[in-house]
């Protein structure tokens, strides 16, 4: 999974290119590092999900149901350098 360029999610990745792709932080405004899936008013929609879970949801729903070893490890290295992943 090769990250695209832009201003991307720091959770899932996902390229925000239009206002509305943009999470809300708790006033309402836009939050700059978030999407609108992973963020809403200030907080993670799911704020318990692992990296792991999340590689899994970005590839269901990019309809790649079965990753391999290798897919996952590339998916893991580039969602590990979004700012939700650094540890």
């Amino acid at each position: 999974m090769e990250m695209p360029k832009g201003p991307l999610c720091q959770s899932c990745g996902m390229p925000m290119k239009k206002d509305e792709h943009f999470g809300t932080n708790a006033e309402g405004g836009k939050n700059e590092d978030y999407c609108t899936y992973c963020y809403q008013k200030g907080q993670f929609t799911e704020p318990n999900i692992t990296m792991d879970e999340m590689i899994r949801k970005i590839a269901e729903l990019t309809k790649q149901q079965s990753l391999s070893a290798e897919d996952m490890e590339r998916a893991s290295k580039s969602l590990s350098k979004l700012k939700r992943w650094q540890k």
